[in-house]
Parts: C-alpha cells; structure tokens; sequence
C-alpha cells in the first residue's frame, strides 16, 4: 500500500506511511490522500489484517466497504461524511475508485496506478485550487465524468469512421469492430446510470437540506448538469452504433437484392431455352417424323432459341431490372 499526500495549492504529492496519514488525518484542517492498492484481487484476510478505515483511524462500522475491490457503486452520507465508490475509465475498461470526504480530509483509493486519477487530481488542484475537501471532492467527481465523456467521444468517431468506410468498402471485420463497440457503449452505460443515480438521489436530498451552503449548492448543480451531458453522449454513441449496424444490414441487404436480380436475368434467359430444348426432345410423330432435314434442324432448333435469346436481352434491357443494375456497377 502507497499512501501520498497532495499538497494544495501546487499539486505536489508526498509519500507518508501509514501511522502519519493517521496522524495527520486527525491533526490537519485540510488533506488530499491517496492511497494505491496492488492490482489484484481481494486477498484473504487474516485474523490480524484491519480493514483500511481502522488502519487511517476512520472507525466507523458503515465504512467497512472503504478499500475493499468490487461492489456496486455507491453514494452515501453518513453524518458529516459521504462515501462514494466513482467508476472511472482507463484504457477503455472501467474501474473503481473509492473517495471519502468530510470537511476536513478528501480519501481517494484506487487499485494500480493505471485506474487511479492521481495525475489528474493534482493537475486540477493547481489548476482549481480548491478550497476544502468538498471542492476537492467534486472535482475528483467531475475527473471521473470525464474519463467517460473522452471515451464515449472517442468510440463515437471510430463508429462514424467505420460508417463511412462501409459505404466505400464493406468488409467482414467492420461488423466484428462495430460489435465491439456497441458492447463498449453498454458497459459505459451500465456502469455510469446506477451511479449517477445514486449521486443524483443523495445530492437532491442534501440540497433540500436549509444548512447546506450555496456554494455546495452551485458544485452540485453542475456535477448533475455535467452528469446529464455525459449521459447524453453515452446515449448518442449507443444510437450511432445501432444506426451503423442498420446501414451495415441495409448494405447487405442491397447486394443481396442485386444477386437476386442477376439471378432473375439468367432465369429469363434461359427459360425459353430450356422450353425449347424440352419441347424438341420430345418424341411425338411430328418431331421424329417430319423434321428430318438439316435446314429444317438449324432453322427450328437453333434459329428459335436464337431470336429467344435476342427476345429476351431486348425486353430486359427496355425494362427497368437492366437500368437498375446498370446504375448500380
């Protein structure tokens, strides 16, 4: 376990053991932590093993999901603290970050340094220079947006990119893509709408609190605004992958049409022939009897299917099948 310190208002981070996070957790006026896990799995825990929150001196009974991996997401108040489990983006999967705040301290853990916000908490706090911990806290919240709004951009025009390239060039592997991405827009969905839910749920209710302060007020409407903007795009990029699956369908569908027709002009072709070849193979006394010269042989056998064929090329081609295929190549 990794615990930093991040220093307002410059952003720096400073790496402190566990008994001093503890200390200053309880002396500080105003602290941003961070604390890395390892990238794996929830291990066995020992007998002697506590739980992160006794570890930081935050013992609180409601707390006990405080740095444990998996679970739901989840926006809470208990007293003068409020929980958060914020699923972020990075590198195309979602992860969790848990966040505790009180007026005093801002928590944030996360597993590996690859689905933590450490670099874009800091950068924030320079830019933002919050002024307490809830400030803080809402702009981690506000970070988080945003890892899905860049990702929901970011699919959106690969979606639109392999829209257009279908229309030049349909190929086998733009539907396996397309796949990919449609499933990548339902997990960015289902992983942000609970909990945007739960925040949305939690924060109306505090706002009709009489004691909760205007500014709060203000961080809070544009987190919901912001909220509802990204759940826009989610949205947007899930409607553009269904319209590129029905034009990849309607593409199919028009080539198909066209082998159909190609199909029905060789039938149209070749159905007089085959009426001819049968009706001349037939042994009726007129056939095997009366049509014995050669003359009579070219002039009925192959002179009819001829002006058959001939019949047949000018009827498709006065006929509207021939022009639309002709428009089509």
């Amino acid at each position: 376990m990794i615990v930093t310190v991040v220093s307002v208002p410059d952003g720096g981070t400073t790496t402190v053991s566990v008994p001093e996070a503890r200390r200053r957790l309880a002396t500080d006026r105003f602290l941003l932590l961070g604390v890395e896990l390892p990238e794996e799995e929830e291990p066995a825990r020992g007998p002697a093993e506590e739980p992160l929150v006794r570890q930081l001196g935050l013992d609180d009974e409601d707390l006990e999901w405080f740095g444990r991996p998996g679970g739901s997401p989840r926006a809470e108040f208990l007293g003068d603290t409020a929980g958060f489990v914020v699923p972020v983006v990075r590198a195309g999967q979602v992860h969790q970050v848990h966040a505790l705040a009180s007026e005093t301290f801002l928590v944030v853990v996360h597993w590996g340094r690859r689905a933590g916000l450490a670099g874009d908490i800091r950068a924030l706090v320079r830019r933002e220079r919050p002024r307490d911990a809830v400030a803080a806290l809402f702009l981690l919240l506000q970070e988080a947006l945003s890892t899905f709004r860049r990702a929901a951009v970011q699919a959106l025009l690969q979606v639109e990119e392999l829209e257009d390239d279908m229309f030049e060039a349909r190929r086998p592997e733009q539907i396996y893509r397309l796949s990919q991405l449609r499933r990548h827009s339902a997990v960015l969905h289902h992983a942000l709408l609970p909990y945007l839910q739960g925040v949305d749920e939690v924060i109306t209710r505090r706002m009709l609190s009489p004691d909760f302060p205007v500014e709060r007020q203000r961080l809070a409407q544009e987190f919901q605004r912001a909220s509802r903007l990204v759940l826009a795009d989610i949205e947007s990029l899930q409607d553009a992958s269904r319209r590129a699956f029905a034009s990849y369908g309607s593409l199919v569908a028009g080539e198909q049409n066209g082998v159909i027709n190609r199909l029905a002009i060789v039938s149209v072709i070749f159905l007089p022939l085959s009426f001819l070849t049968g009706f001349f193979g037939m042994n009726f006394e007129f056939l095997t009897n009366r049509l014995e010269t050669r003359d009579e042989f070219w002039l009925l056998a192959v002179g009819l299917q001829l002006i058959a064929v001939v019949g047949s090329l000018f009827l498709l081609h006065r006929s509207r099948i021939w022009r639309r295929l002709r428009d089509d190549d």
